[in-house]
C-alpha cells in the first residue's frame, strides 16, 4: 500500500485502508500533551515536592528562560452535554469575584518562589468559559498578570471563547487588554446536533464574530470542532465542514468525541442510540480531513490543521513545532505555570496538578499553601521517552543521533523492543525505520498517536485504555 501525502490528498484516506488496521490503530490512546500523561500523576508528589522542583529551578541554567502561563477559569453559564472539562455550571457571576481573589493568592505564591517578574512568552486562558468573567473582571485579571510577569514582545496571548458570551465590543476589549489569538468553540453548526448537546449557536452568529475578530486585528483565529456527536450524519457534518472552511479560520482543531458517561456526569444526558456508529465516526473524520485539505489547510498533526501562512504551519515545515498542555505550539519547550483549579504546571523534570475541586483549591490557598494535589517527578527513562514521543508527535521524526547526544544512550539498543514492535507499522506504511531515524510517513500522521504510544512505557505496562479518547 502506498502512502498518500496529506498535502495533496483529496479523497478520504480511510477508504484505502483495511478495516483491521483501523480496528487496531484507531483504538483509544493518549493525546500526549505531556509525557508521562496526567493519568500517571500520583498524590505522593504534592506541595513539598513541587516546592523542591522550584528550588532546583532557581539554581539551574533554565531559570531565566521565558515561561508559559495557563489560567483555568472553570465557570460556565450552561452545561454542554459532551463536555469533559473541569467546570462549574452557574449563572451566579458573583462567584468569579472570590475566584479572582484565589488566583491572586496563587500568583503571589509563585512570585515568592520565582522572584522578580519572570518573562512570559505564552499566555492562555481556558476553561470552562473564560469569557464568563465580566469586562471589569477580565481587566483586573490581566492587570494582575501583567504586574506579576513581564510580557515579552511578540507574546502569544490567547483565550478560549464561547461565541454565545461575546459581542464585537467584548472582542475589542479583549484585544485592548493584549490578547492577540482567540479560539471559538463551535463543535457543529447543525441545529439538531446543537440541541442534542445543549449548545445552540447559529452559524450567522459565529460568522459575524469571525468577521469582527478580523476587523479588530486578532493575529490568529482558531475554531474547535467535534466529530462523533449525537445526530451527526455524513450530510449534516459535510455542511458544517463547508461552512467552517468558508469562514477561513487560521487554525482548526478537530476532536473526536469520547463518550464516557461513567466518568463525566454531563454525558449521561446524551442518548447513546443517537451517537454515530464507529464506522460512521470514522467516515466523518475522513470526510473532515479530505474537506480541509481540499480547502487548502495543512495537516499539522493528529487533529490539527492550519492555513499555509499560519505560524503553526510554518513551524511544522521548519521542524520547530512543539507540544504542551495547550496542544501544538511554536513556543520552545519550557516551564509552564498553571494557575487555577485543576491546572497543571511543569517545572523542570516534574509536573504538578492543582486540586480539582474549588473547595480544596480554596482551602489550600486560604492557608497559604500550594494547592497542588498530585504530580510526578520524571525519571531518566521518562525524560528519554518524552524526547522520543514529542519528536514523533511534532516533527514526525525520531533522530537517533540527536537522541544519543541529548541523553547519552544508544537509541537502537535502548529502544530495541520498541523498534521491533514498529516493524508491523512499517509493514503497513505508517513509519520508515532506518539506521538513522524513525520517520512517520504522510499516512502515518493520521495514526501518529499510535506510533508514539509504542514508546510509552506506562501505557505498554497498563493496556487499560478506556480512560482515553479514540485515536481516530
Amino acid at each position: 500500500m502506498s502512502a498518500i501525502s496529506p498535502m495533496t490528498q483529496r479523497e478520504p484516506v480511510f477508504q484505502v485502508l483495511p478495516p483491521n488496521l483501523l480496528d487496531r490503530l484507531g483504538a483509544a490512546g493518549p493525546r500526549y500533551t505531556s509525557y508521562p500523561t496526567a493519568d500517571r500523576f500520583v498524590e505522593a508528589h504534592g506541595p513539598e515536592q513541587h516546592q523542591q522542583a522550584l528550588a532546583q529551578r532557581a539554581q539551574g541554567p533554565g531559570r531565566a528562560a521565558p515561561l508559559s502561563v495557563y489560567v483555568h477559569v472553570p465557570f460556565c453559564e450552561s452545561l454542554c452535554y459532551y463536555c469533559a472539562c473541569n467546570k462549574i455550571v452557574t449563572k451566579h457571576h458573583e462567584r468569579a469575584k472570590d475566584y479572582l481573589r484565589l488566583l491572586d493568592l496563587e500568583i503571589d505564591l509563585w512570585g515568592r518562589h520565582l522572584g522578580g517578574r519572570p518573562a512570559v512568552s505564552q499566555l492562555h486562558l481556558g476553561g470552562g468559559t473564560p469569557t464568563f468573567l465580566s469586562d471589569e473582571e477580565m481587566e483586573k485579571l490581566v492587570g494582575r498578570l501583567r504586574e506579576a510577569y513581564e510580557w515579552m514582545p511578540g507574546i502569544e496571548a490567547s483565550i478560549e471563547i464561547d461565541p454565545r458570551t461575546v459581542t464585537r465590543a467584548r472582542l475589542q476589549h479583549l484585544k485592548a487588554l493584549g490578547f492577540n489569538r482567540i479560539s471559538y468553540g463551535v463543535q457543529d453548526f447543525d441545529a439538531r446536533v446543537q440541541q442534542a448537546v445543549h449548545r445552540v449557536q447559529p452559524y450567522e452568529q459565529v460568522a459575524q464574530l469571525m468577521q469582527d475578530a478580523r476587523d479588530i486585528g486578532f493575529a490568529s483565529i482558531n475554531v474547535d470542532l467535534i466529530c462523533g456527536l449525537p445526530l451527526q450524519t455524513k450530510a449534516s457534518f459535510a455542511r458544517t465542514l463547508e461552512q467552517v472552511a468558508g469562514l477561513r479560520p487560521d487554525r482548526i482543531a478537530l476532536y473526536a468525541y469520547a463518550h464516557l458517561p461513567q466518568r463525566f456526569k454531563a454525558q449521561r444526558r446524551i442518548h447513546t442510540a443517537e451517537i454515530p456508529s464507529a464506522d460512521v465516526r470514522l467516515q466523518l473524520h475522513a470526510d473532515a480531513i479530505a474537506a480541509f485539505l481540499a480547502a487548502g489547510y495543512e495537516h499539522i498533526g493528529m487533529d490539527h490543521f492550519a492555513l499555509p501562512g499560519d505560524a503553526l504551519a510554518q513551524a511544522k515545515r521548519q521542524g520547530r513545532l512543539h507540544r504542551n498542555f495547550q496542544g501544538y505550539t511554536v513556543q520552545p519547550d519550557g516551564d509552564l505555570i498553571g494557575l487555577g483549579v485543576s491546572s497543571i504546571s511543569r517545572v523542570g523534570a516534574s509536573y504538578a496538578q492543582n486540586a480539582k475541586t474549588i473547595e480544596e483549591y480554596a482551602d489550600a490557598l486560604n492557608q497559604g499553601q500550594w494547592p497542588v494535589q498530585r504530580g510526578i517527578a520524571l525519571t531518566r527513562d521518562d525524560l528519554v521517552r518524552r524526547s522520543a514521543i514529542m519528536a514523533l508527535m511534532c516533527q514526525g521524526r525520531l533522530d537517533f543521533e540527536g537522541l544519543a547526544s541529548a541523553h547519552l544512550i544508544d537509541p537502537r539498543q535502548y529502544f530495541a523492543q520498541e523498534l521491533e514492535t514498529l516493524a508491523s507499522q512499517q509493514a503497513e506504511g505508517l513509519v520508515k525505520v532506518t539506521e538513522q531515524a524513525v520517520e512517520v510517513t504522510p499516512l502515518g500522521w493520521f495514526f501518529v498517536r499510535s506510533v508514539a504510544a509504542v514508546f510509552d512505557r506506562h501505557l505498554q505496562q497498563d493496556r487499560a485504555r478506556e480512560r482515553y479518547s479514540k485515536i481516530i
